[in-house]
């Protein structure tokens, strides 16, 4: 067992660092719309390269946070009635959507992904838009956050089986925040470790 707590150890660290880091995905997609928004007004030029590269920046905080989202139990659920459940009915209730509905999504997401975005790649395939960007990249985005949310529910199923066991602090996967004041003073610290 502990074999596999370290591996949702790990698991858990580099989503939380890959969830921090596309933040900033967030802060490009910002300054570039209205730097287009601007462009587009103040001269009557634009680009459809940069209205593209907005929705791959939206794609890759989508995709590459679904599983920061995971580990930080913020995904939408049906808590008023799971609330009033015991810990242990709540975990279980958590292991079998974990097991029944995440991670059959995620796989058979993968199993059509990533054909689709190597093909992607293979035909070096571009936008029909005039000058628009090269597609392979944002179909890319979808297996890689695929893969990492499944890995997330692995994660996520080794801390609920190990709480079942004793060995795992309910803590470990409990709703981080409750407010968003409270996830700002979570993302500072956590930026302050790093």
């Amino acid at each position: 067992m502990s074999f596999f707590l370290t591996l949702s150890k790990w698991i858990d660290a580099i989503n939380e660092k890959i969830g921090l880091a596309v933040g900033w995905a967030l802060m490009a997609a910002v300054l570039i719309c209205s730097g287009n928004a601007i462009i587009r007004y103040a001269f009557n030029r634009s680009s459809n390269a940069w209205l593209e590269i907005q929705w791959y920046l939206f794609s890759l905080m989508f995709l590459m946070a679904a599983a920061y989202t995971l580990r930080r139990n913020e995904h939408v659920r049906i808590d008023v009635i799971v609330n009033r459940l015991s810990q242990r009915a709540q975990v279980w209730v958590d292991i079998f959507g974990l097991v029944f509905f995440l991670m059959p999504m995620t796989l058979l997401t993968l199993y059509y992904a990533v054909p689709f975005a190597v093909l992607s790649f293979q035909n070096e395939e571009l936008s029909s838009n005039s000058g628009g960007l090269i597609l392979w990249p944002a179909k890319m985005m979808i297996p890689v956050g695929f893969a990492l949310l499944a890995f997330q529910g692995v994660s996520e199923l080794i801390k609920r089986f190990g709480f079942l066991a004793g060995r795992v602090d309910a803590s470990a996967f409990q709703k981080q925040a409750t407010t968003p004041e409270e996830e700002i003073e979570a993302i500072k610290s956590a930026n302050k470790l790093n």
